[in-house]
């Protein structure tokens, strides 16, 4: 193998991608890998600037155009400093959201033209694709009462549950685009279950 595997995590607020993060990135330890996690919007110091400025609360209403910008701002950031240097080092990375969150969140949520956001992942990564993406599935009402349950919400947890079918919706339809990169995984189950599903699904496509 000349470089690292990109896994990424995908799904709505609420559906335990940071679990999951943590679980794979145990899984492929075991088998003797070197792994880098992280997350979008963050993963640098810049990037989490920027994650501050998108996610807290304001008066002040951010357009959908500079939501997008400022998340393949801190993209390009994420990709140039962690991401590729780990890649290339043959490190893998689990990443909770990429870049499919900003045809889910912005396109699909949103409403931003899909080949607007097409013309930024060209910009910003025009050769680099997850090897692997966990959608983890489940209705907003099932996602938002957990969210909820942990306390004070950000800006976009405080979103109206159409605007989460709308991301659900989006994301969903990219699975069923790009099946042999995407494994969906019913987020609706016990954690036990959930765990299990990912432990296979790891198993069968790393090596």
């Amino acid at each position: 193998m000349t470089r690292g595997l990109f896994i990424t995590l995908e799904g709505i607020e609420g559906v335990g991608k940071s679990t999951a993060v943590t679980r794979i990135a145990t899984l492929l330890r075991a088998r003797g890998r070197t792994v880098v996690t992280t997350r979008e919007p963050g993963g640098t110091a810049l990037g989490e600037r920027i994650r501050e400025l998108v996610l807290a609360p304001s008066t002040d209403a951010m357009v959908p155009l500079t939501e997008l910008l400022l998340m393949f701002a801190g993209r390009a950031q994420h990709l140039a400093t962690v991401i590729e240097p780990a890649l290339e080092a043959c490190r893998d990375v689990v990443c909770d959201r990429f870049t499919d969150a900003s045809y889910a969140y912005q396109g699909a949520g949103r409403g931003i033209d899909r080949q607007l956001i097409a013309q930024a992942e060209r910009l910003v990564h025009p050769c680099l694709q997850p090897d692997l993406t966990l959608l983890l599935d489940a209705p907003p009402a099932i996602g938002m009462a957990r969210v909820h349950a942990r306390g004070a919400a950000d800006r976009f947890e405080q979103e109206r549950s159409a605007f989460f079918d709308r991301v659900r919706a989006g994301y969903l339809e990219r699975a069923h685009r790009e099946p042999t990169r995407f494994a969906i995984v019913d987020a609706t189950q016990t954690l036990t279950a959930v765990a299990a599903e990912i432990d296979r699904i790891v198993g069968s496509r790393v090596p």
